[in-house]
């Protein structure tokens, strides 16, 4: 499959950029490893933050509400009790929950292969994306000059402080280094930008394994 390729200037180049079957043309039978690792990425970024207090730890409750015998009533010995209101929670979260979930480098480099396979056609590649000064404007000028619309993942093989920061303004414009490209982003992604390097570089990791 063939792709635009455009320059430095934003103007499309006199020759275009073969994707790599291997990488790029993956036949998805079927979603379950792309979800797989959707929700292991998810999970893995979730911070376990969520406490629920026990009775040991509610304050109050010391004193026993009533007399054990005499009273009619079912004994209670406090009003911490995790069936009374303002109880105790039985089961609730610790905070020592561990979410995490585990995919080997095998089937994760598989189903990112299958993702930028699912994406192909809303693949983009430029010779390079360099922000010298760091200017939002110049950026946003430029993803207008190559088409580049919504929610659009930038892969470059150099991420510079420059570039992180002219595409910080940018609504939907996230900036990733082609080492730590990941199925979220590139599902999540309506338009991917590739620079020719970081092209490379992808390819030449993933493809290894596919052959």
């Amino acid at each position: 499959m063939a792709v635009a390729t455009y320059t430095k200037a934003g103007t499309k180049a006199a020759t275009a950029v073969k994707l790599d079957k291997a990488v790029f043309g993956v036949d998805v039978k079927n979603h379950d490893l792309l979800k797989e690792a959707y929700v292991a990425y998810l999970a893995n970024g979730r911070e376990n933050v969520a406490i629920a207090k026990t009775r040991g730890l509610i304050r109050g409750g010391g004193r026993k509400p009533w007399r054990q015998k005499g009273t009619g009533r079912a004994r209670f010995g406090s009003s911490r009790n995790p069936i009374w209101r303002g109880g105790g929670i039985v089961f609730g979260p610790t905070g020592q929950e561990n979410y995490t979930k585990q995919l080997n480098t095998k089937s994760k480099r598989l189903a990112l292969r299958q993702a930028l396979s699912v994406k192909a056609e809303k693949v983009i590649v430029v010779e390079d994306l360099v922000s010298k000064d760091g200017k939002t404007a110049e950026l946003a000028k430029f993803l207008a000059k190559i088409d580049a619309q919504r929610n659009i993942l930038i892969i470059v093989d150099n991420k510079t402080p420059e570039l992180v920061r002219a595409a910080k303004n940018i609504p939907a414009v996230q900036v990733v280094n082609c080492n730590y490209v990941n199925v979220y982003d590139v599902l999540n992604a309506d338009c991917i930008v590739f620079s020719q390097a970081a092209l490379k570089a992808v390819t030449e990791r993933l493809g290894k394994e596919a052959k």
